[in-house]
């Protein structure tokens, strides 16, 4: 099973959605756990709305730097869209866009994010799941993960934006042998298509995840934001692009107390601390 510390001795834990979602701090790296293990972690409304709330809480806390999303349990970090709430809230056209209305928000949220979000996968990562997993910026997957979107076996249409999102890390032609077969690909397969960023053997996932998101939090937080806010804008179309918020961060930094503290410590030959002013 995948050991996840929990932080109990500063008693810091959150639950949300009937504790479906649980949010904490783990040594200054904020975790959101999926935590519905006997549905293996499958969304419904009230967790995205959950989720939603876990991550205005770690966006407003200022010791929290990066943000790592996991799923309870050792079958899913998440399964896909709850299926059993299909026929009440997305058993047409109108329904399903309304449902799509209330958890709008938190799905942009989750994509505009301005801090690190690491997914740390393991198990089923399916449908919404992969929604979930794509709109974050780094995906660490265990070597018995699988992957798929098998809307094309439920009838539906799978969103734009988590479209958007499979075809910027696999390319269109992998992005239509996904989709239209509703295959599951494994996380060899993942990695080497670029679906996934590293891949670690089941018992080590969860170190290897926090080892990445100890380093994240160590840099210079004013550098991240600015790489993360490029990046955003490198992927736009050329005349959508916003030049001066480029520039803006660019300058930010230059102009940073961390900027002098990472001079002052490369020529003390120590590690900086970085305020993120």
């Amino acid at each position: 099973m995948l050991d996840v510390p929990k932080n109990n001795e500063k008693n810091n834990e959150k639950s949300y959605a009937d504790g479906k979602i649980v949010q904490g701090v783990t040594d200054g790296v904020g975790v959101i756990t999926f935590n519905n293990p006997a549905k293996r972690n499958a969304m419904s409304l009230d967790m995205w709305e959950g989720l939603g709330s876990a991550l205005i809480e770690l966006r407003d806390n200022d010791d929290v730097r990066v943000v790592i999303m996991v799923g309870a349990g050792d079958k899913a970090f998440v399964s896909g869209a709850d299926i059993s709430q299909f026929e009440k809230v997305r058993h047409n056209a109108a329904a399903s866009e309304e449902y799509s209305k209330k958890s709008e928000a938190q799905r942009a949220l989750l994509a505009n994010y301005p801090k690190p979000i690491i997914a740390c996968i393991r198990g089923f990562c399916l449908g919404g799941g992969m929604q979930v997993a794509m709109a974050a910026d780094i995906r660490i997957a265990s070597d018995n993960s699988q992957f798929g979107i098998p809307a094309a076996k439920l009838g539906i249409a799978y969103g734009y934006d988590g479209l958007r999102h499979l075809v910027s890390l696999v390319g269109p032609s992998w992005a239509q042998l996904i989709m239209y077969t509703g295959m599951k690909i494994d996380s060899a397969e993942a990695l080497r298509i670029g679906l996934v960023d590293r891949v670690s053997p089941d018992a080590e996932l969860w170190n290897a995840t926090m080892e990445i998101a100890r380093t994240i939090s160590g840099n210079a937080p004013l550098a991240i934001k600015a790489a993360k806010i490029t990046i955003a804008q490198v992927l736009k179309d050329p005349d959508k692009r916003d030049m001066n918020a480029i520039k803006q961060v660019g300058t930010d930094c230059m102009d940073s107390a961390d900027f002098r503290e990472g001079r002052q410590a490369f020529m003390e030959k120590r590690k900086p601390k970085f305020s993120g002013r």
